[in-house]
């Protein structure tokens, strides 16, 4: 996969750019691992945190543009800082040793050549903890495919159920097709979420439906389809942390926090729909 940095298409924007030789396409990374931070997080589901926290790696630059980012120092102004493979593989490591539940890459889908080279390497110097790919949801399902037996958990947004409002929003082209396709991609591959019994997360899928101001986020539609042609057993965390930030600052429709009312609504789509595992974040 490194290779095809070269006609840079790993994600559905296609940039086809020589990522190899120094060009940037619209994720402005290159072709080294680029890295915000990593740490312990203890603000993520319940299932992924345990005692020890997630060990998360915020990997820097975006393959979307959403104007209400509230990481946008990171994931569009191009805070971080560049780390070999190894070094790469070797924080992994380091966050085992010490107390992480599992290894926890955000916003991985634009550098996802060389975070599947890292975890080679991690697990031949025995990574064991199970591997959590937390993305936008805005990937490839061909490049999906191909994490099959490497990624433990899918931890995936459902932003958008209407395109036009996908483009306005987070400035990609087909957001529904693409996201609905690679969540059943991952589905296929780790099912239902399976914890131990602790409640700590082995492995599955997880979603995140972050409710948005004037139902941006369609959350009926998604919810329907989720229960439709994935599985009603669907672990969901229905978020209602929505604040205002960067772009969004500026912008009418989306420039202050959800009402009750909003949240309430998108609570009783995902009972409507018939979903049965929530983790409903109330205002």
């Amino acid at each position: 996969m490194y290779d095809s940095m070269a006609e840079c298409l790993l994600c559905p924007k296609e940039c086809g750019v020589d990522r190899l030789n120094g060009e940037l396409g619209e994720c402005l990374t290159g072709s080294e691992p680029f890295v915000a931070s990593w740490d312990f997080h203890f603000g993520e589901e319940p299932p992924l945190v345990g005692n020890g926290g997630s060990g998360t790696i915020f990997m820097a630059n975006c393959n979307l543009a959403c104007k209400y980012c509230q990481n946008y120092h990171f994931s569009q102004e191009g805070e971080g800082f560049e780390v070999t493979v190894e070094r790469l593989a070797e924080i992994m490591l380091e966050l085992q040793e010490t107390t992480a539940s599992n290894i926890n890459l955000v916003t991985p889908s634009h550098q996802v050549a060389v975070i599947l080279m890292a975890i080679g390497r991690a697990k031949k110097a025995g990574l064991r903890i199970p591997i959590v790919y937390n993305c936008s949801g805005y990937e490839k399902e061909e490049i999906i495919r191909k994490l099959a037996g490497i990624i433990d958990i899918y931890l995936v947004d459902m932003r958008y159920n209407n395109n036009e409002v996908a483009r306005e929003y987070s400035g990609c082209e087909n957001y529904v097709a693409i996201n609905r396709a690679a969540v059943k991609e991952m589905y296929r591959q780790v099912g239902d979420l399976k914890t131990d019994d602790d409640g700590l997360a082995l492995s599955g899928l997880m979603v995140r439906h972050l409710v948005l101001p004037n139902d941006l986020s369609g959350s009926e539609g998604i919810f329907q389809f989720l229960a439709e042609e994935v599985s009603r057993e669907t672990s969901v965390s229905l978020m209602s942390q929505y604040h205002p930030a960067y772009r969004a600052l500026t912008d009418e429709k989306i420039n202050r926090r959800i009402t009750k009312d909003e949240f309430d609504k998108a609570k009783r789509a995902f009972y409507k729909a018939g979903l049965e595992n929530g983790h409903i974040q109330d205002l």
